[in-house]
């Protein structure tokens, strides 16, 4: 299938497919004499492996030990697991991190009850020094 199909069938546009290919995330397809890429049924499973990964905020290089350690179906999950947990802790660590920010714009929310900018309890306290 040319690139325009293989981007409709998995839902990623075309130049992110490039982009793909250009940091080795995906192996480059077969051209024809054209210079159209070709790809196989394999390179869509793997390209939405990649976006499936990119949807959990998967980073980049860790995904492309994902698709190396796939090449070894015999090997230990060890990477796998590694690389999820640690993904998992960053979403923790940012909720954390939401949860404070929250907190610190519903606090400015509700800390103006000014009508005029120059009386304004929020850009006076964005503009204070901690």
């Amino acid at each position: 299938m040319k690139i325009s199909q293989l981007a409709q069938a998995t839902k990623v546009p075309a130049k992110t497919i490039r982009y793909y290919e250009s940091i080795g995330l995906l192996t480059p397809p077969s051209r024809g004499e054209n210079g159209y890429r070709y790809y196989r049924a394999r390179d869509a499973e793997m390209l939405i492996f990649i976006r499936r990964c990119r949807e959990l905020n998967i980073p980049i290089q860790d995904i492309k030990q994902l698709v190396q350690v796939q090449q070894n179906p015999e090997a230990s999950c060890a990477t796998v697991d590694f690389i999820i947990a640690e993904q998992l802790q960053r979403v923790r660590q940012m909720q954390q991190e939401l949860n404070q920010l929250e907190r610190t714009l519903n606090s400015l929310v509700t800390s103006c009850s000014s009508e005029q900018i120059q009386d304004c309890c929020i850009l006076q306290s964005l503009m204070t020094v901690e």
